[in-house]
């Protein structure tokens, strides 16, 4: 991972500092993991619960707490305020192998805007398939799937050095049966502090005024109706510090909403070299509850050839209500 203006040159004690550091947080995520509750997020079966998974392996693998990301490869999707601080153009893509027939891909393109200014847009699609359908004698009939996408198109622009304010304009887009499908539109908005080359602050309000609207009538005549669906609308609060002497970066994030507790966000990435990065984080952590719902998470990152700036990331999630954990893969070019 790039940072800007450091030099990538590694002593003994720097590299007793990343051992140190990073024996305590793998402690710290593996004793969260052994105590973590069995218990369902108060959000968790609202509507667009896709889009609340996180995003790409480096987001997903430092617990999503990135809303106040400057450094690496930072994205709109936790922040829209975020991408007049990247730099050059960004292209990412992302698979995500899940349990249970689900699928979840991440398509992304950020860059940042001469004088002050930058975007990005992209595409989020999850997908559910092999869905068994039975009569009413229980015989199976056939087999469904469910799909939801987003569209987003995020721009922000700097007042001043040191803040910045973005919105994300997002398209949604969802078909759960034949006739029937529902299309919104929501929005996020966001600002950023960055008040010098080491600390920075955000707050973030994502998916004002997103919801379905289901008609059935197509489907049952007479008997149908209409359903609405509100998405919750999230209020995120986040922090995020560079540590130079190990070239570390500490984020935090706290998410509230109308519908939920408050949640804390946690995760920390170590660059060891410059083809080389660990991270790690817990997504999900309740503060009144502690552990319910609490997901740890671990990655890497690795830039396989030093004349591109070509990256591959990693991110394995622990899902304590699914048969098997998540593995998050990301590639991502830079120019």
């Amino acid at each position: 991972m790039k940072f800007r203006n450091y030099k990538l040159r590694i002593t003994n004690y720097e590299l007793q500092s990343v051992d140190s550091l990073l024996r305590k947080t793998i402690f710290f995520f593996l004793v969260s993991l052994l105590f973590a509750s069995f218990s369902f997020s108060q959000i968790g079966g609202s509507a667009g619960s896709f889009a609340r998974m996180g995003f790409g392996a480096r987001g997903m693998g430092m617990g999503n707490a990135l809303s106040a990301a400057t450094t690496g490869e930072a994205a709109t999707y936790y922040n829209p305020a975020v991408s007049p601080f990247v730099e050059g153009r960004t292209i990412s893509a992302t698979s995500s192998f899940l349990s249970l027939d689900r699928r979840l891909n991440f398509l992304n393109y950020t860059q940042s805007v001469a004088p002050t200014a930058g975007f990005s847009l992209g595409i989020i699609n999850q997908s559910v398939s092999e869905i068994d359908g039975r009569d009413a004698d229980g015989i199976h009939t056939k087999n469904y799937s469910t799909t939801e996408n987003q569209f987003y198109f995020s721009f922000a622009n700097r007042l001043s050095r040191k803040i910045s304010l973005g919105i994300n304009a997002k398209l949604y887009y969802a078909k759960l049966f034949e006739k029937l499908s529902s299309t919104t539109v929501g929005f996020d908005a966001g600002v950023l502090i960055k008040p010098n080359d080491v600390l920075s602050f955000a707050a973030v309000i994502q998916d004002f005024n997103s919801k379905y609207r289901w008609n059935t009538k197509d489907l049952y005549q007479e008997n149908g109706g209409e359903t609405v669906d509100t998405f919750p609308t999230l209020y995120k609060f986040g922090a995020q510090y560079f540590i130079p002497s190990a070239r570390s970066i500490v984020s935090l994030e706290i998410e509230t909403s109308g519908k939920n507790k408050l949640l804390m966000r946690g995760g920390i990435e170590i660059t060891l070299n410059e083809y080389f990065t660990l991270r790690s984080g817990i997504d999900r952590y309740d503060l009144e509850d502690e552990f319910v719902g609490v997901k740890p998470t671990f990655g890497f990152s690795v830039q396989p050839l030093s004349d591109l700036k070509t990256f591959v990331h990693y991110a394995y999630i622990f899902e304590p209500f699914s048969p098997r954990d998540a593995h998050i893969l990301s590639v991502s070019f830079s120019f």
